[in-house]
C-alpha cells in the first residue's frame, strides 16, 4: 500500500512539473499551472493573505472542484513545491462563495 501511494505521488509530481514547463495547459482539474499559482497567495504557508483574490475565485469557479478533491490526501508533497498550505487550499472554494463537492468532506 505504501509503495502504490509512493509511486502515485512521485506520478502527481513529475505531471505538476510538467506542467509547470508547458505552462498554459489545461492538465491538473481544469487548471493551468499559471491559473494554480493565482490561488498560491491566499493558501501560501507562510504570510498567507486573507482572502483569495478575485482572479483566483474565477479560476476555481471554472475548475472541476470533483478533480481536486481527489487529490486532497496525496496533496501535501506537490502543494509544497508551490509553498502552499493544504488545508488553506481545500479552504479556499468555501471563501470564494462555491460550494465543494461532497466527496471532499
Amino acid at each position: 500500500m505504501a509503495r502504490s501511494q509512493a509511486l502515485a505521488a512521485t506520478l502527481l509530481l513529475v505531471l505538476v512539473v510538467s506542467l509547470a514547463a508547458i505552462g498554459s495547459v489545461h492538465g491538473v482539474c481544469g487548471m493551468s499551472n499559471d491559473e494554480f499559482k493565482l490561488c498560491q497567495p491566499a493558501a501560501a504557508v507562510n504570510n498567507p493573505t486573507n482572502s483569495p483574490s478575485a482572479e483566483c475565485c474565477a479560476t476555481l469557479g471554472k475548475a472541476n472542484l470533483s478533480c481536486i478533491c481527489r487529490y486532497k490526501g496525496m496533496a501535501g508533497m506537490w502543494l509544497k513545491m508551490y509553498h502552499i498550505d493544504a488545508r488553506r487550499a481545500m479552504a479556499l472554494p468555501g471563501k470564494c462563495g462555491l460550494t465543494m463537492p461532497s466527496n471532499c468532506s
